[in-house]
């Protein structure tokens, strides 16, 4: 049942995001780039475990995955305005932002970072 709870407020999250964009792209943005999904992930783990260092490593890990998404962002929308199709703009943009991980995942490695 729990499991199924933190499904739906999930989704529903997911999904309001989604309506809010149709009527307001700026709006619907803004609602994106807030870390709703990171701030569930939170709650669940400190309630699930109540482990302040896991938490700790789990925010923290976040902020590093965070920043190679960030291209993403800027590929997307010019490549879509180049005129590429929608499904090989979000395929690039998604494979990009996988080389993105496995790259800083290498560098953050050097300087004794592990993810």
């Amino acid at each position: 049942m729990y499991f199924a709870v933190k499904v739906i407020l999930s989704a529903i999250i997911v999904a309001t995001v989604s309506v809010i964009a149709k009527r307001s792209p700026a709006f619907g943005a803004l609602i994106a780039s807030l870390p709703l999904i990171s701030i569930l992930g939170m709650l669940w783990l400190w309630r699930d475990t109540h482990d302040a260092e896991r938490l700790a490593a789990y925010a923290q890990t976040t902020f590093w995955y965070v920043l190679p998404s960030l291209p993403m962002f800027l590929l997307l929308p010019m490549m879509l305005r180049s005129g590429m199709p929608f499904a090989l703009a979000m395929a690039i943009s998604i494979a990009v932002t996988i080389l993105l991980y496995f790259m800083m995942a290498f560098v953050l490695k050097r300087f004794g970072i592990m993810l």
